[in-house]
């Protein structure tokens, strides 16, 4: 193992294994043990003995096996990080921030620069990522190793080419749980929120893109995960259109400064909800029927040649609701997606090259994705799947190109449920302070 492969990075090998490693690599308790307690030093879950019981008074950690196991017969072990990195990293995007975008990168570069801890809230569609850029840039002119990370792979795989756009001549790494490709030290690494438990004291900069997405928001692990992966001095950014109630309380204790941008990069207003209730949607799909608003809704669709998704709550109404709509419209090409499909990424590549006009899809398509000239569907709106962060975030597929700035979103429920209510609220209200931005911008005459 080159020594490279263990810089700011944790690795669980047995004393056998671990023999030819190179000499200056540090051997770290990998399972604690006390009379009372069983700890996991690599994702920080305490342990039921029972459950972590291996033969003769063995244990392992149950919680990170799908990171290889960790035991009490393996250690991990770990090379602090050198920041061993070539002069690269310079800025190759040519593009040009709005003012509001320009100012949140100021002050995103700020607090790189100050090792705080920042939370960019910004609408979906607002160009979170290319607010990254001068920071980014600023960074890694600094020798500096940084990070994004997001909870969700479909994000990782849409970042990792517009990075390596933005710095054409910079090795940029990809991590997650689907990968084959070998691990690669590189100054910058985008990955899943999962692969930072890898990772111990390596990132002076450390983004964490949808911060309020499942499974992150979920999982204190992964929380863990964030903290060990920065080192003592460093800086963290959390990304999100959706902050959660804790990340408002951190702001408010002052633990965590803000940036705020309402406004779409394009200038554009979110899209706003409607609502049609109808009780006996599911009833009718199921019979091979389309709800009379859902027909109505695709005869225009077909007609103008509009291309959508459909959100619906559970995996197994997939294949029903796309029978449905097949029968009733069979020129549509359209196909089916969830999160453990095998063929999700290149079904979201067809819809992204036009092959074919609509997904229907659960909550894994909700944010991360970006689909230009498309309307949303969700079916069942109202079912406790949909969150009103989801909720909000599936109304943010719509209308993210400059191209196509504006769109359609459209929730079948049997009630108005609180989320779906608070969705609709949200949305107004960002719209509302969007709207006041836009107002307060300097007119530019066209004589000039």
């Amino acid at each position: 193992m080159q020594a490279t492969e263990l810089y700011g990075r944790q690795i669980a090998l047995t004393a056998a294994e671990a023999e030819a490693l190179p000499a200056k690599t540090q051997k770290l308790i990998g399972l604690q043990v006390t009379a009372k307690t069983l700890k996991c030093q690599r994702c920080g879950s305490l342990l039921n003995r029972q459950m972590a019981q291996l033969p003769r008074q063995q244990f392992y950690c149950y919680q990170c096996l799908n990171l290889g196991r960790i035991s009490t017969l393996t250690s991990l072990y770990h090379i602090p990080e050198p920041n061993d990195f070539p002069k690269t990293g310079r800025l190759t995007w040519h593009g040009q921030l709005t003012t509001q975008q320009a100012a949140c990168a100021e002050m995103i570069q700020h607090n790189f620069a100050t090792h705080q801890r920042h939370l960019l809230w910004a609408v979906t569609g607002a160009g979170k990522t290319e607010m990254l850029f001068p920071g980014l840039a600023w960074a890694l002119a600094q020798g500096w190793r940084v990070a994004i990370a997001s909870p969700r792979v479909d994000v990782c795989i849409e970042l990792y080419p517009r990075l390596q756009a933005a710095f054409s001549d910079l090795e940029i790494a990809l991590l997650h749980g689907r990968q084959t490709a070998p691990y690669r030290y590189c100054q910058l690494t985008i990955c899943t929120t999962h692969q930072l438990l890898r990772f111990r004291e390596a990132f002076d900069v450390l983004i964490v893109d949808e911060v309020d997405a499942f499974p992150f928001a979920a999982n204190p692990r992964l929380g863990y995960a964030v903290e060990q992966a920065l080192k003592p001095v460093s800086a963290l950014l959390y990304l999100t259109a959706t902050p959660s109630r804790e990340l408002l309380r951190e702001v408010r204790r002052q633990t965590l400064s803000l940036s705020y941008l309402p406004l779409r990069f394009h200038q554009q207003l979110l899209p706003t909800i409607k609502v049609t209730l109808q009780p006996k949607w599911w009833t009718q799909i199921q019979a091979g029927r389309l709800p009379s608003r859902l027909r109505h809704w695709l005869t225009d669709y077909v007609k103008r040649g509009q291309r959508f998704l459909v959100f619906v709550p559970r995996v197994a109404q997939l294949a029903v609701v796309q029978a449905a709509i097949q029968q009733a419209y069979p020129t549509l090409k359209g196909l089916t997606v969830h999160s453990t499909d095998p063929e999700r990424l290149a079904k979201v590549q067809a819809m992204r090259a036009t092959t074919v006009q609509y997904l229907v899809t659960t909550t894994i398509l909700e944010r991360g994705v970006t689909l230009p000239g498309i309307d949303v569907i969700v079916l069942g709106a109202d079912e406790p799947i949909f969150s009103t962060a989801a909720l909000v975030q599936i109304a943010g597929r719509v209308g993210r190109s400059r191209e196509h700035p504006t769109g359609q979103v459209r929730f079948i429920c049997s009630s108005y449920a609180r989320p779906v209510k608070r969705a609709i609220r949200q949305i107004k209200l960002v719209n509302r302070k969007g709207r006041r931005l836009r107002d307060q911008m300097p007119v530019v005459s066209a004589d000039n």
